[in-house]
Formats: C-alpha cells, structure tokens, sequence
C-alpha cells in the first residue's frame, strides 16, 4: 500500500508549537501531530477524510498538552 495526498502544516495548540502531518493509506486518512522539537509523536488518529483524522490529532494533543506545566525561566 501507497501513501497519496501527504500534507504537511504547523500550527499552535496551546501556546505549543505543533506539526500536523496527514496523509492517504487505502481507503483511510491517517494523521499524526508531533511537538516541532524534539519531534515526538503527540497523537495518532484515523478517519475517512482528511479532516476527521486531522480533528481527532488534533483534540488529542490538545488533551495531552493542557495538561504540560511550563517552567518560567
């Protein structure tokens, strides 16, 4: 099986940066949100379109990271 339709973006969630990469498997929409760096996977979700799956990753990470404590420096 071949990915098709991958899509790259970044945006904020929380006040953290955050890439969204999504892409075509089969009949499904795969996404993964990721922190820029050091790159480590947030959150993985599927759906039948590309922007159920995006939407899923993203309320995911949202989840995950409200609950980060930032240290002030």
């Amino acid at each position: 099986m071949r990915a098709e339709s991958f899509a790259e973006r970044e945006l904020e969630i929380d006040g953290w940066p955050v890439r969204l990469a999504t892409y075509k498997a089969g009949e499904l929409y795969h996404s993964r949100a990721d922190n820029v760096s050091p790159g480590a996977t947030l959150a993985r979700a599927t759906g039948t379109t590309a922007e159920e799956a995006e939407s899923k990753a993203i309320e995911e990470a949202r989840r995950l990271l409200a609950g980060t404590r930032r240290r002030k420096l």
